[in-house]
């Protein structure tokens, strides 16, 4: 069943785009028009504080899982093998993550518009790792952001030492000393 599958066609791949595209824009259009008078200043801090968060998940989740964690380290290996093709979380997987160990403990925590604040910063983190780790793979920019990422997602791919696991920053890989040289 395509819901489940680690390969993706073209279409589910497109989807995983549209969907998480689509929640990173109406998200904060609940949260404009939808929540009551509250200081948007606290709002604004919890998605800072998602997005942040999210580098560390990214990290951790690519360090740790990925490359760590049966049966998650053989699917992993699969888009080491074949870097090109739609190899990728299957979205039901992602957005199950995200909304049962991301959302549903800041709404028991707190209330429901700082679970979305905080998930919506999640989300544009987790919008912006996909779509840095489609570019690295198959975008020729001219921009010099992307060619520091394509180059240290290149050294991670192509390295027997196993490193720089940050897609969208290298920011922990030197925190933690995992910078791939």
């Amino acid at each position: 069943m395509e819901l489940f599958a680690l390969e993706h066609s073209r279409n589910a791949y497109r989807a995983d785009f549209l969907l998480y595209g689509g929640a990173v824009v109406a998200m904060p259009t609940f949260l404009t028009v939808a929540q009551p008078l509250r200081a948007w200043p606290e709002l604004a801090a919890f998605a800072l504080l998602g997005l942040v968060a999210w580098t560390l998940i990214e990290y951790a989740m690519h360090r740790f899982i990925l490359h760590g964690m049966p049966p998650f380290r053989a699917w992993h290996a699969l888009h080491h093998a074949r870097p090109t093709a739609r190899i990728a979380s299957p979205t039901i997987l992602s957005a199950g993550l995200i909304f049962g160990l991301v959302f549903l403990p800041v709404l028991v925590l707190a209330d429901v518009w700082i679970a979305c604040a905080l998930t919506w910063g999640v989300l544009v983190g987790y919008f912006g790792y996909a779509v840095t780790h489609h570019a690295t793979h198959h975008w020729n920019l001219d921009n010099a952001w992307l060619k520091r990422r394509k180059r240290a997602h290149a050294l991670h791919h192509h390295r027997a030492r196993p490193g720089s696991y940050g897609v969208t920053s290298s920011f922990w890989d030197r925190v933690f000393g995992s910078v791939a040289r």
